[in-house]
């Protein structure tokens, strides 16, 4: 089991972002989470990748229990798992190669397999022109090539994505998708926040999570865009 999740919830102080959430997920499966702003998509992604802790219900990631995870084995679950931010997360007076060769760095990779696997990635997200820029000088949606690219360069288990086409035009956005999906095809799990139709219909046979006010809308009938257009900006908060 890549993920498993059992009665989750979570907290922010008197407002409850997600109420009993439990869902599982098999290696190589994809999970899409849908949702209007504020809906608990992002609590649930920041809860599997560590970044808040697991204190009512019981969570795994990559045979990873996050009940118990401690602060300096952080690190070590992040090794398998990818994530992309809504706000990308990349250090803007670096280049771009640069931002992408730190996730096999802090794996300490041979100089000439990195340097090999960093350029394949970058030409598949077509950013080869712009290797060598710091990434403050790329475009919003330059930069989240970038964070895809850095999320997806050591080959993790899981790949959380979290509106990873929010900034991206439909040409580009069709683009990442198939790469989103062909590491998908090799096995990669993946779960994606999404807003938008376009990109679920990518993936037709990708099981999908509908959140409703923190919990999870089930039963026939249950849109999972209710309200089209409400989350252009791809901000979910919490």
């Amino acid at each position: 089991m890549m993920v498993k999740v059992d009665r989750l919830s979570h907290n922010f102080g008197a407002y409850w972002a997600l109420k009993d959430v439990s869902f599982s997920l098999d290696k190589g499966e994809f999970l899409f989470l849908t949702g209007h702003s504020g809906a608990g998509k992002t609590t649930l992604l920041k809860l599997l990748y560590g970044a808040l802790p697991v204190t009512r219900g019981r969570a795994s990631v990559a045979g990873v229990q996050l009940n118990d995870l401690k602060r300096r084995n952080i690190p070590l679950l992040r090794r398998k798992v990818g994530v992309v931010f809504q706000d990308f997360k990349i250090l803007p007076r670096r280049t771009v190669f640069d931002n992408v060769a730190m996730a096999l760095e802090v794996r300490g990779m041979p100089r000439t397999h990195l340097e090999r696997r960093v350029r394949a990635i970058i030409r598949a997200m077509g950013l080869e022109t712009k290797s060598y820029s710091p990434c403050e000088r790329l475009s919003g949606g330059e930069q989240q090539r970038v964070a895809i690219a850095r999320s997806m360069v050591a080959n993790p288990e899981l790949i959380l994505a979290d509106e990873p086409t929010g900034n991206l035009d439909f040409d580009l956005t069709m683009h990442l998708m198939e790469i989103f999906k062909q590491f998908n095809t090799y096995g990669t799990t993946v779960i994606m926040a999404t807003h938008s139709r376009e990109v679920l219909d990518c993936v037709p046979d990708a099981k999908v999570l509908h959140l409703q006010e923190g919990r999870i809308a089930e039963g026939e009938g249950v849109d999972p865009f209710p309200e089209d257009g409400e989350d252009e900006n791809g901000e979910d908060e919490l």
